[in-house]
C-alpha cells in the first residue's frame, strides 16, 4: 500500500482489524474526513469491512513480506488495533498481550524479571519482539503512547522475522505523521493514585510534509499492591517529506524513561531443598506448590529496591514507487537501551525458611546496556507471468546487538540461619508480616565486571505468492542468516574472564496452499521452520542454548541451533455482508533436537518437545451497534524427551511446558445504545498454569478468570469521557509463573477515568 493511500486510510478513520486464531483482516469504518478531523476519540471499533487489499500492512512493521491479502495468507496472526489499545485502557505491551488467547507471560530473575517476557503457543517470545520490523532485543517494559496496533505472529515464523520466534513474534506498529491537521490528547486519573497524560499532534507543515509529536506521562501504584509503583515518561517526534508522492522519507525518534518500584512477588508453598532447618517451631508443612496463602498486598522487598530503564532509538525510513506495481524501502535504525535495577526476590527454597514463616530477601540487580544498528531493505511487487499472477517482496537485512550485563554487589546475609529482623540484618523477613520498611543497612556497590555478548546477523529473503486461479493460490516464503555471536564472560574469582562465539548458517521456510471456495472466505494448510540459535536473546533474557560449553568441554553439537517446526490447518470467512470475520485453525509445534542436559550432565541437542493446539477467533460487528471480537485456544504442551542430570533423568518427561495455559479464552464487546453513550465489557479465562510441572518439585499457579467494564459519553464532537474497570470483581489472581521461588500477583480493581479530546 503506497503512501497516497496510506494517508487516504488515515482520514477515513480505517483500522487494523483484530483477529484471533488463524487470520486478521483490514477494516475500514464509514465516517468522513471532516467528521475525522473534529470528532473526539472514540472509545469504540467503528463499523467493521474487511477489505480486499493487503490491510495488515501499510508503510511500517514487517512490510511486504505478507504478499497476499490476509484473508488468503495461511499464516496465523492477531492484530489488536488502536481502538481496542484505547477501549480496554491497555497502556503497556503485556495489558495490550492479554487480550489475545494462547499467551502467557514468564517471570524470572535475572536478565528481564518484571519486563515483557510473552510466551506465544508456549515458546517464549522476549526475544522476538519487534517493532516497525526490525527486533528490539533490550530488556525493557514497552508503552503503548506511540503505537498504532500491536500484531502477533503466531507458530514458527524463520522465514519472517529470522533466528528464533518458535511460537510465533510480537511486531509493535508505530504512529507515524499524516497529510491532515489533528491535535489530541487524554488526561485520566483512578484509583491507587493513578495519573496518566498524553499528547498526540499532527501537523502539516507543506504540501507533502509533516510532522507529529507523541508524548506522555504517566505515574501510579498498583490496586491490592503495598509499595509498588510506575512512574515513566516519553516522547516521540517524527518528520515525514514526500508524503502523497512517489519518494517518501521520515525520520523518527524515540525516548522512554522509567523509574519504577518493582514488584517482589509470593513464594510457593513447597521449597526446592529444606536441608538446614532455621531456629524456632516449625509452623506448616510441605505444599502442593501453588503460592503461599498470604494477604495480597504484602511486599517481600525493601525501599532500596529500584527499577530505571531508559530507551533511546532513531529511525530514518526510506520509501520509493518504482511503479504502480513496485516500492523500495530502506528503514535504518540505532537504538540504545538501559536496564538498571535492584530487586529483592522473596526466597522461600532454601533450607524450608517458609515452614517456619520466615523469607530470605535475595537480592537480584542488573546494569545493562544494549547498543543495536539495524538496516533493512525490502523490495514488493507484482507481475504476471506466462498467464500466472505473482505478488512479491524481496530483502536484505543487517544488523548487531552488542550487550553489556553488569550487577550489583549487595550485602545479602547468611540467609535466614539467625531468624528474621535485626539478627539478619533485616535480610530476613516474616512470612507473613514482612516491612519494606525495615532499617536495612548493607551496602550496595557496582560490580564493575561485566559480561559482554555481541551478535551480527546478514539474512536475505524472499517471498511470493502465486495465483494458480481464482480458488488456488500456493505462498511461500525462504529466509537465509548468517549468524554471528560471541561472548565474553565476567572474571572469576581469580580475575579470568572466559569467550566463547560461535557461527551458523540458518535456513528457514515456508510453504502454504490456499483454497477459496468462495470469495469471501478460504482454507488453508501451511509448513514452517524456524531456528533458535545459541545466544540469540543477547544476554538480554533466558537462554536454553547460551554460548558455553557443558561440563565436558563439548562446544560443537550442544551448541547447534534449535530446529523448530509448525503443521496448520486452518479457515477463514467474512460472512454478515464481510463486517464480521470467523476463523478456525488446528496446529502442531515440535522441537525435536532442544539442548537438553543428559544424565552425566553434559548437554546434547536431543530433547524433544511438542505443542498441538486448536484456536478459534472472531473480529467485527453482530449489528452497526454491536462490536465483538476475541477467541479461543487450546493448547496441549508435552516435554517428550527434557534429559535430567542423574537420578532426574526423565524424570519430567510426559510433563506439560512451563507458562503454557491448556486453555485460554478472550472476549471484548461494545455496544451503542445510543449514538453518544457507549458500554463496553471484557472476560478473560486463563486454566492452570506451571511454573514447573516436575513431579518431584511442582510450581503452579492456579486458573482463573477476570472481566473488565468500559462506559464511554461523547460530550461533543470534541470530547469524549470514558470509564474503564479493570478486574471488576477484584479477582486475586497470578499473571506470571517462574520456574522456582515466586509468582507474580496480578492488580486488584484499577477504575480509571479518562477525558478524551481531539481537534
Amino acid at each position: 500500500m503506497y503512501a497516497a493511500q496510506t494517508e487516504r486510510k488515515r482520514t477515513e478513520h480505517s483500522v487494523v482489524g483484530y483477529l484471533t486464531g488463524a487470520m486478521s483482516f483490514a477494516v475500514a469504518s464509514a465516517p468522513a474526513m471532516a467528521d475525522t478531523k473534529k470528532d473526539a476519540v472514540s472509545a469504540t471499533l467503528p463499523e467493521q469491512t474487511v477489505t480486499g487489499t493487503n490491510g495488515f500492512k501499510t508503510d511500517a512493521a514487517s512490510g511486504g513480506k505478507f504478499t497476499a491479502p490476509l484473508l488468503d495468507t495461511p499464516k496465523s496472526v492477531t492484530v489488536i488495533p488502536a481502538e481496542v489499545l484505547q477501549g480496554t485502557a491497555s497502556v503497556t505491551l503485556t495489558e495490550a498481550l492479554r487480550t489475545v488467547p494462547g499467551i502467557a507471560f514468564g517471570a524470572g530473575e535475572g536478565g528481564n524479571p518484571v519486563g515483557d517476557r510473552p510466551f506465544i503457543r508456549g515458546y517464549d517470545a522476549q526475544a522476538s519482539t519487534f517493532l516497525d520490523g526490525l527486533r528490539d532485543i533490550g530488556a525493557q517494559s514497552r508503552e503503548m503512547f506511540n503505537v498504532e496496533s500491536v500484531e502477533v505472529i503466531k507458530g514458527p515464523s524463520g522465514a519472517y522475522e529470522g533466528r528464533g520466534a518458535a511460537g510465533g513474534a510480537v511486531n509493535i506498529v508505530s504512529k507515524t505523521p499524516k497529510l491532515e491537521h489533528f491535535t489530541e490528547g487524554t488526561l485520566s486519573v483512578g484509583n491507587a493514585a493513578y495519573k496518566r497524560a498524553t499528547a498526540d499532534g499532527n501537523y502539516q507543515i507543506g504540501e507533502h510534509a509533516a510532522f507529529r509529536l507523541n508524548a506522555m506521562a504517566h505515574d501510579a501504584a498498583v490496586a491490592g499492591r503495598d509499595v509498588t509503583s510506575f512512574s515513566r515518561w516519553g516522547i516521540a517526534p517524527s518528520i515525514a517529506f514526500g508524503l502523497g508522492t512517489p519518494t517518501r522519507a521520515t525520520l523518527s525518534y524515540y525516548h522512554l524513561q522509567s523509574n519504577d518500584t518493582p514488584d517482589t512477588g509470593i513464594p510457593y508453598n513447597n521449597p526446592d531443598n529444606p536441608k538446614k532447618p532455621p531456629p524456632g517451631p516449625r509452623l506448616s508443612g510441605p505444599g502442593d506448590g501453588s503460592p503461599v496463602g498470604v494477604n495480597r498486598n504484602v511486599y517481600y522487598g525493601l525501599s532500596r529496591d529500584f527499577r530505571r530503564d531508559q530507551m533511546d532509538m532513531g529511525s530514518l525510513a526510506l520509501e520509493h514507487d518504482i511503479s504502480g506495481s513496485a516500492k523500495l524501502r530502506n528503514i535504518t535504525r540505532v537504538s540504545k537501551s538501559r536496564q538498571d535495577y535492584l530487586w529483592t526476590r522473596p526466597d522461600g527454597q532454601f533450607d524450608g525458611n517458609i515452614y517456619y514463616g520466615m523469607v530470605w530477601r535475595r537480592t537480584n540487580s542488573r546494569f545493562s546496556d544494549v547498543n543495536t544498528a539495524a538496516n533493512q531493505t525490502e523490495l514488493t511487487g507484482k507481475f504476471t507471468s506466462g498467464g500466472i499472477k505473482h505478488s512479491y517482496a524481496v530483502g536484505l537485512e543487517f544488523s548487531r546487538e552488542k550487550s553489556r550485563n553488569d550487577t550489583y554487589k549487595v550485602d545479602t546475609g547468611p540467609k535466614c540461619a539467625q531468624g528474621t529482623g535485626v539478627a539478619s540484618g533485616y535480610n530476613c523477613t516474616d512470612l507473613f508480616h514482612p516491612n519494606p520498611d525495615d532499617p536495612w543497612a548493607g551496602s550496595i556497590a557496582r560490580a564493575n565486571n561485566p559480561a559482554e555478548t555481541t551478535v551480527r546477523t546478514q539474512s536475505a529473503y524472499v517471498f511470493d505468492t502465486i495465483e494458480l486461479s481464482p480458488r488456488w493460490q500456493v505462498n511461500g516464503g525462504l529466509r537465509f542468516d548468517r549468524y554471528s555471536a560471541s561472548a565474553t564472560t565476567s572474571a572469576n574469582a581469580q580475575g579470568v574472564r572466559s569467550s566463547f562465539s560461535r557461527d551458523d548458517n540458518l535456513l528457514n521456510y515456508q510453504l502454504g496452499l490456499v483454497f477459496k471456495p468462495a470469495q469471501n472466505g478460504s482454507i488453508y494448510l501451511a509448513y514452517g521452520t524456524s531456528s533458535t540459535p545459541s545466544g540469540s536473546v543477547a544476554g538480554q533474557g533466558a537462554d536454553t542454548s547460551a554460548l558455553t560449553p557443558d561440563r565436558s568441554g563439548n562446544r560443537g553439537d550442544v551448541l547447534a541451533p534449535e530446529k523448530n517446526r509448525a503443521y496448520e490447518l486452518g479457515t477463514k470467512w467474512n460472512v454478515l455482508d464481510s463486517k464480521l470475520a470467523l476463523t478456525a485453525a488446528i496446529f502442531r509445534i515440535e522441537t525435536t533436537n532442544a539442548r537438553i542436559v543428559q544424565q552425566d550432565g553434559t548437554a546434547a541437542m536431543a530433547g524433544n518437545k511438542r505443542v498441538d493446539g486448536f484456536e478459534l477467533g472472531w473480529s467485527g460487528a453482530l449489528t452497526n451497534r454491536w462490536q465483538v471480537f476475541g477467541g479461543y485456544t487450546y493448547l496441549k504442551s508435552e516435554l517428550r524427551n527434557n534429559g535430567g542430570a542423574g537420578a532426574a533423568f526423565g524424570g519430567t518427561n510426559g510433563t506439560a511446558f512451563p507458562n503454557t495455559p491448556k486453555n485460554s479464552f478472550s472476549l471484548w464487546t461494545t455496544y451503542q445504545p445510543t449514538p453518544k453513550f457507549t458500554l463496553g465489557g471484557g472476560a478473560y479465562y486463563v486454566s492452570k498454569v506451571w511454573g514447573s510441572a516436575n513431579p518431584a518439585n511442582p510450581k503452579w499457579v492456579p486458573a482463573y478468570w477476570r472481566f473488565d467494564a468500559m462506559a464511554a459519553y461523547r460530550i461533543d464532537k470534541h470530547a469524549t469521557l470514558q470509564l474503564n474497570v479493570q478486574n471488576l470483581f477484584d479477582k486475586v489472581y497470578f499473571n506470571q509463573a517462574y520456574a522456582s521461588h515466586y509468582a507474580s500477583l496480578a492488580p486488584g480493581r484499577t477504575a480509571i477515568l479518562t477525558l478524551g479530546i481531539r481537534y
